[in-house]
């Protein structure tokens, strides 16, 4: 039988009314946004159920809103299965968050007000305006990379940032630099070049600012050795030793998200199922691009979606 691992989402993800029926149908889930809501001193669980969109959409409160919702459904998994364990955990850039709180790295209290700091960390970085991200469709990675090499050489920074499926590749920088590469890359032959709609430049050399911050926070954190294998962002190779999860948590606010990689490696592995916990559904569209035509790939979100999981035989 093949292996499974948890994936859990990043920003973007969020929705208003996320994680409300879960919280209302799982005792578990509840206390997630409960804690949640203690730890941070203001109700998250308001921001999440009824919003404002607006304010939702800040990084400040977007990172941990989503990893409220993400291990409100893994509490409300473990409350139905508490046996359920995957071979690995990954997540999206902040998604890795909810990873290392599956693996028992890090507690869901530190977890949270972590993330809330590095969002803060990650708006204050680049004042507005001056940085920006842009996905490139349909190019091929060191292709893309040279014409990043050569913009930031003429002075406008942008590099690769999140390495998300074949032909999808997000560039990130100076807001000169990914216009620039962006333009550059569609005159060698990328589909199109789409600008997204971020509050910075995550992911790029820009944010260092914000790793060196982050790093502060996280000196003062308890950090566990992992129980289960993290996949990593910014190696895509499984960490578990604590002193490696803060280094590689550092690290990845200003190095590229290897998504591809990450998926590829566990799929080498042996992971036949990977099952996303958290809101929407973006890992699972990203996963089926990379992963064979056999993998299973379950979004859980609700408890319906939970439901299906459990009544679909998917064991642990």
């Amino acid at each position: 039988m093949g292996k499974i691992a948890f994936v859990f989402p990043g920003q973007g993800s969020q929705f208003v009314g996320m994680g409300q029926a879960l919280s209302e149908q799982s005792p578990a889930a509840r206390q997630v946004f409960e804690e949640a809501d203690a730890a941070l001193g203001f109700s998250l669980s308001q921001l999440c159920f009824e919003g404002p969109e607006e304010e939702l959409k800040l990084t400040a409160n977007t990172q941990p809103a989503i990893l409220t919702a993400s291990v409100a459904v893994l509490a409300a998994l473990k409350e139905k299965q508490p046996n359920f364990t995957p071979a690995y955990v990954a997540g999206h850039s902040l998604g890795e968050y909810s990873a290392l709180v599956a693996a028992g790295a890090l507690s869901f209290a530190d977890a949270v007000k972590t993330v809330r700091s590095r969002g803060q960390f990650m708006e204050e970085a680049v004042p507005a305006g001056q940085g920006a991200m842009a996905a490139v469709l349909n190019m091929d990675r060191a292709a893309l990379h040279a014409v990043c090499e050569e913009v930031t050489a003429s002075g406008h920074p942008v590099q690769l940032a999140n390495l998300n499926s074949p032909g999808q590749i997000v560039i990130s920088g100076s807001a000169e630099g990914v216009k620039l590469a962006g333009e550059q890359a569609k005159a060698a032959g990328a589909k199109r070049v789409l600008p997204l709609n971020v509050s910075g430049p995550f992911h790029s050399s820009l944010m260092q600012p914000a790793a060196d911050k982050l790093q502060a926070v996280l000196a003062e954190v308890s950090v566990k050795d992992a129980a289960i294998e993290v996949v990593a962002n910014v190696t895509a190779r499984p960490v578990t030793e604590a002193a490696t999860i803060v280094e590689s948590l550092i690290q990845q606010v200003s190095a590229p998200v290897l998504w591809e990689d990450s998926v590829q490696w566990m799929v080498e592995q042996g992971v036949t199922t990977f099952v996303e916990i958290g809101p929407g559904k973006v890992l699972a569209g990203l996963i089926k691009k990379i992963a064979p035509a056999e993998t299973t790939i379950i979004s859980v979100q609700d408890i319906d979606s939970l439901s299906e999981l459990l009544d679909g035989g998917v064991r642990c």
